[in-house]
């Protein structure tokens, strides 16, 4: 993958402070190039400290890629056309998405699976045979790679044949925790080990909410398995709520207490998950067995000349994830399962940014 002219301008403002992520994000839609956006950004800001000028962040930026490159890592940032569709449509999406694996399977369709990570004998078998259960129908599983519910999931999507996805809250050369070294190789293999946060960067604790949202927003829905009341997977599960993913829930023992955030997720409407069967349903997906990569594939030429999605572009015409919600009126927890399916089906195709045309 060949890294595009606005990397290093990508890469600066991504180690910008997070609470100006939104703004930049807002200047990048609006039609601002990366370099002005980081420009306008830091000028005439009375906050901004001498190690957050500019032209030092660009510095720092080059340097950044010279340690991806010497770790074997490929960077996406938020304009190429490799960048995850699902994921450019969030309010908030990584400028820049620093990857080891075949990006390939961030297009595929996802269930990310959180939990625990003093996770019960219980949840760590249900974790680990539901995401079996997924991969071998061709979902790519997501998760955090953190102990317990996590690393169930991603060693269960492995045993399934399928492929995971492993979001860092850290440097993606810098696996944490330590012992999951192993298990991030075996990942990288057929899936992906991701992260934001440029290489080097320690895991420290306030990257690992903001991982969170990268998790849901590469997904179609969430599970739940085994979460306190102040389990950070309830955070994960609000964020997808908030990126109009489905919010699904695994019941537990009501004895322990140790479920109490699932089962309140639950009372509150999220979706029971029993089997596998559960998730798939939910999602209206349309999974063949032995080729679960395609999804209802058969039936979407014959359904475009009718499809509300389709019909609102013309040709040649590109579109923001807004736009196509405004004219399809569609919400976006069905617009963007729809998005994905036509992607699949060759039938709309991304233009970089978090925009779409009709192929």
């Amino acid at each position: 993958m060949s890294p595009g002219p606005d990397l290093q301008d990508f890469i600066a403002l991504s180690l910008t402070p997070p609470w100006r992520w939104r703004a930049a994000i807002d200047l990048f839609r609006s039609g601002v190039t990366p370099r002005d956006v980081l420009d306008r950004l830091l000028v005439q800001r009375d906050d901004v400290a001498p190690s957050l000028s500019a032209n030092r962040l660009r510095v720092r930026a080059g340097a950044a890629i010279g340690r991806a490159n010497a770790a074997g890592l490929a960077p996406i940032t938020l304009s190429d056309r490799a960048y995850p569709s699902a994921l450019a449509a969030i309010v908030d999406p990584p400028f820049v998405l620093w990857t080891r694996g075949p990006t390939d399977v961030l297009h595929r369709p996802a269930v990310a699976i959180v939990g625990s990570r003093a996770g019960s004998p219980y949840a760590l078998a249900v974790a680990e045979r539901l995401a079996a259960d997924l991969a071998s129908r061709g979902i790519v599983i997501v998760s955090g790679l953190a102990r317990g519910v996590d690393s169930a999931a991603h060693r269960g999507a492995l045993q399934g044949g399928g492929s995971t996805v492993a979001v860092l809250g850290s440097g993606a050369d810098r696996v944490y925790p330590s012992e999951h070294a192993a298990l991030a190789v075996q990942i990288q293999r057929t899936g992906v080990v991701a992260s934001e946060l440029a290489p080097g960067t320690p895991p420290l604790p306030h990257f690992f909410p903001l991982r969170n949202r990268i998790i849901s927003g590469l997904a179609r829905a969430v599970v739940v398995i085994e979460a306190g009341e102040k389990s950070g997977s309830l955070i994960t599960a609000r964020l997808a709520l908030e990126q109009g993913r489905d919010v699904l829930a695994v019941p537990g023992n009501v004895l322990s207490g140790r479920n109490r955030g699932a089962h309140a997720l639950l009372r509150d409407g999220a979706r029971i998950v029993e089997t596998a069967d559960d998730v798939v349903d939910e999602l209206g997906l349309t999974i063949r067995v032995g080729d679960g990569s395609r999804l209802a594939a058969d039936r979407l030429p014959s359904a475009a000349s009718r499809d509300p999605v389709l019909g609102c572009f013309s040709v040649g015409e590109v579109l923001d994830f807004d736009e196509i919600a405004e004219r399809s009126g569609l919400r976006p927890a069905r617009l963007l399962p729809r998005l994905l399916e036509l992607e699949l089906g060759g039938l709309v195709a991304r233009a970089g940014g978090g925009r779409f045309v009709r192929s």
